[in-house]
């Protein structure tokens, strides 16, 4: 059995819960990530915020019309104050295909993977695409198919 362990992200990136939404922003920019885990002052997991946490919170009343520069107005505005929690989290040892089966139920975009309640690592929506689309090339190297598809080719 495939477990979570062998394709989850290690030592993900995390904030506190103090931290701004100016510094989630920039974090998920600069590393291309799209979850952050919320840690508390002694690493335990307390919350998530995701892209669309992000970008909900720049249109929402979370934000006083007070200040109207963006970027300026983002500095106040706690991580504590917009992160989904409870979190929905899964263990290391968790099999692949049910968590996948459990994203797709939930509508998740990703689980903070866990280890005797301790944070080890985060497992998205993006490492099954990954995993089909290796699945994918591994079958098209075992019988090939008439018709390779090309980047450039589009979709009707």
């Amino acid at each position: 059995m495939l477990t979570v362990a062998e394709i989850m992200t290690r030592e993900p990136y995390t904030l506190g819960p103090d931290d701004s939404l100016a510094s989630a922003r920039q974090m998920m920019a600069v590393h291309h990530i799209r979850h952050i885990p919320v840690v508390s002052a002694d690493g335990s997991l307390i919350g998530i915020v995701s892209q669309r946490d992000v970008l909900a919170a720049e249109d929402s009343s979370v934000l006083s019309d007070a200040t109207k520069d963006t970027d300026n107005r983002d500095q106040y505005v706690a991580l504590s104050s917009i992160m989904t929690t409870p979190v929905q989290t899964v263990d290391e040892r968790a099999s692949l295909r049910g968590t996948a089966l459990h994203l797709q139920k939930t509508k998740l975009g990703c689980l903070p993977v866990l280890r005797q309640g301790a944070l080890i690592g985060i497992i998205t929506d993006s490492d099954f695409v990954d995993i089909a689309i290796n699945l994918m090339e591994q079958l098209e190297h075992a019988e090939p198919d008439d018709y390779d598809f090309d980047e450039g080719d589009a979709f009707d």
